[in-house]
């Protein structure tokens, strides 16, 4: 059994760990931190585990206990939390914050399984990847990786608001966001950071740009994005080039009708669609930002990097109906 400790156990992310982690065949939980909440039953603030455990959050954090750590931290802290404290050195990390994503000063591997698999299952401390940065690489992998397309890549993308955290705010509460959408952070978003050094690093010299826009959906959880760019193979080359890149994926699925938001939501997966119009080729990607966008892909990182069977823990149904 993999023993695990969570840091920051009582947000959307760690709530969804634990709910993922109770019910995986080769994974304990060993202490799910939580200052704000030490003390309380886990149930009385991830309410939809009541009946599954009777773990309590603590303030302490044994980690000579635990294989492996994930920190559901808000983005900054992470960094300034492993400063702070010393972390043995055979205990494993996984970071769902964006502190170390990007290449530099550290040994932290990004954790796209369909981009970096065997840096994965060797890694020691691992920077799972942003939700939108995950769906939106996820469409384009491909189409970079073969060089078939070329200029600017024009992507919009919907998230859901869990996407914002647990912590309300003034575009999070529910009398603003219901019968709403919005548009923020247009061409600024911080996970084109890290989409761009995917795309330099399958791509190198790539000279569009990456133009995003994203917005909020009037729904709690999911992401649908759409990308296009220029491109002059057919859509018959395209779609084998697509099913040849995601034939061995465990969890993304290259498909041939266009997908819809509700055939991922509560599962691990990712589906993924193309189409042509001309000289632009449409690319189609969707995801629950919560799972394979953020703690469904940590524990799937984490089967990889503990040699275990890449889906353990992640079979889940779509919530279709």
């Amino acid at each position: 059994m993999v023993k695990v400790g969570i840091l920051g156990a009582a947000g959307y992310t760690g709530g969804e760990l634990i709910r993922l982690l109770l019910n995986h065949p080769q994974a304990e939980i060993v202490f799910a931190n939580s200052e704000s909440n030490a003390g309380n039953p886990i149930n009385d603030v991830h309410e939809g585990l009541v009946g599954e455990t009777n773990l309590h959050f603590t303030a302490e954090m044994p980690f000579d206990k635990v294989d492996v750590i994930f920190l559901c931290f808000g983005h900054g802290k992470s960094e300034q939390f492993l400063k702070e404290h010393k972390i043995p050195e055979n205990v494993k990390i996984i970071d769902l914050a964006q502190d170390f994503r990007i290449a530099g000063n550290h040994d932290f591997v990004y954790g796209l399984p369909e981009t970096h698999k065997s840096a994965i299952q060797d890694c020691q401390h691992l920077a799972n990847p942003g939700c939108f940065a995950t769906c939106i690489q996820l469409a384009m992998l491909p189409a970079l990786k073969a060089g078939i397309i070329s200029g600017d890549i024009h992507v919009n993308g919907i998230t859901g608001s869990t996407g914002a955290g647990q912590k309300p705010g003034a575009t999070t509460h529910f009398s603003w966001r219901n019968d709403n959408i919005s548009v923020y952070k247009t061409f600024t978003h911080q996970h084109l950071q890290e989409i761009n050094q995917t795309v330099q690093e399958l791509c190198p010299g790539y000279n569009g740009r990456v133009l995003f826009i994203p917005q909020r959906g009037c729904f709690a959880r999911g992401i649908f994005v759409t990308a296009y760019a220029k491109c002059d193979k057919s859509l018959e080359e395209v779609q084998q080039i697509y099913a040849d890149y995601y034939r061995d994926a465990a969890f993304t699925h290259f498909v041939m009708k266009s997908p819809d938001m509700k055939q991922v939501v509560n599962t691990n997966k990712a589906v993924v669609y193309v189409e042509k119009y001309e000289d632009q080729l449409l690319m189609i990607s969707c995801i629950d930002n919560l799972l394979k966008g953020a703690v469904g892909q940590a524990v799937q990182n984490m089967n990889l990097m503990f040699g275990l069977e890449e889906k353990a823990g992640l079979n889940l149904k779509a919530s279709a109906f």
